[in-house]
């Protein structure tokens, strides 16, 4: 039962994503006087559908996301109002439409989560350390704002523990706001040690967790304790008097960490940090689905946001069939002040689509394989 209603959920979540950069598509081919000949949510057999003016509207059986279907898009049209016989600035506006929504859209659920979802707000300001704190004995001090490390600035404590997970050592070069002026410090350390037992799922905690001591002489069960070491040896201030500034300011910082460190995902996984075994599809996203709802809604819509920012960025990618592989093609057309043949354009993006459904195979494939070998 448990995992068809993450199915459900999971169609639902791409059904809404993906409708929302189609209609993003939609609203300014609409705006730029671009001729829509459909607009669909879901894909497959039609269950309704009426037309409106020009344009079809129709919800589909499938809820596998939608699309938006202008004239001219792939082909020649003698409409004056089809795509491809709109200008250049008309047609990017256009195609850009689409992963800007989805990253609207991410915004705009950081903030509810945010404003709604959590009790507090986390900042990046070190309130006090973790006994055997490595960091405060090498320059972090209480009341420091953390601004950079290593050079990459810090807009959310996501990015703190981005760094600390990718670290070998736990040396960084910080900048800090400390009295109001930023200072430098050099080869700060971060690093402790603690001791832990692992908790099964409770009524009060539904997910097996950690339970942390700092020194084996706090615990008095009769559990054997294991020793673990960790970077995060400091706790932040945070936010509980909430208002719209704070809320809408943590948002904004929060969408623009995510997609940040997503883009620095892709290019990782261009160098060949990462291999075809470290993405996950949409089996890999229902399995996700199933283990954020234990730990409650509000790691649900975080990772919801996460999806719709990555939607965003991922299409903005120049590789063909996506909104940035058209984006390649209007900037050619507009340096060259000449259109491609909509036929060589069209086998691109045909191609691209192949190449992106074998790619999406292979990764679905190594999704399962996942599952029935943890």
């Amino acid at each position: 039962m448990t995992s068809i209603v993450n199915i459900i959920i999971a169609l639902l979540m791409f059904s809404f994503l993906v409708a929302f950069h189609e209609f993003g598509h939609f609203a300014v081919a609409k705006l730029s006087g671009i001729k829509v000949n459909k607009f669909a949510i879901g894909m497959g057999p039609v269950i309704f559908k009426f037309t409106r003016g020009e344009t079809e509207y129709s919800l589909r059986l499938l809820p596998v996301g939608g699309f938006c279907a202008m004239e001219g898009e792939d082909d020649t049209s003698e409409d004056a109002r089809a795509f491809r016989n709109k200008p250049v600035r008309f047609r990017i506006a256009t195609v850009l439409a689409g992963p800007v929504m989805n990253l609207i859209l991410g915004f705009l659920i950081a903030v509810v989560t945010a404003g709604f979802l959590t009790e507090v707000i986390p900042t990046t300001t070190v309130r006090e350390f973790l006994s055997g704190s490595s960091s405060q004995a090498t320059g972090l001090q209480a009341g420091d704002e953390i601004i950079s490390m290593d050079g990459m600035h810090i807009f959310t404590t996501s990015d703190i523990s981005y760094k600390f997970s990718n670290s070998k050592d736990g040396v960084f070069d910080l900048v800090v706001k400390r009295n109001g002026v930023k200072t430098e410090l050099k080869n700060v350390k971060f690093y402790r040690e603690y001791y832990y037992y692992i908790e099964e799922a409770t009524d009060e905690i539904p997910y097996e967790h950690y339970v942390k001591f700092d020194t084996k002489e706090e615990y008095t069960g009769d559990r054997e304790l294991k020793k673990a070491e960790e970077n995060a040896d400091f706790k932040v201030y945070r936010v509980e008097n909430k208002n719209f500034f704070n809320v809408v300011s943590y948002g904004f910082r929060d969408t623009l960490s995510t997609a940040r460190l997503i883009w620095i995902s892709f290019i990782d996984l261009v160098r060949g940090q990462y291999g075809l075994n470290d993405l996950s599809g949409p089996v890999g996203i229902v399995s996700a689905i199933g283990t954020v709802r234990a730990y409650g809604i509000e790691s649900l819509m975080s990772l919801i946001m996460m999806i719709s920012v990555n939607l965003g960025i991922f299409n903005l990618l120049p590789l063909p069939a996506l909104d940035g592989g058209r984006l390649v093609f209007l900037i050619i057309e507009g340096i060259r002040r000449k259109p491609v043949p909509a036929e060589k354009e069209g086998m691109v993006h045909f191609i691209g689509i192949a190449c992106l459904m074998l790619l999406m195979v292979v990764i679905t494939i190594g999704d399962i394989s996942k599952i029935f070998n943890k």
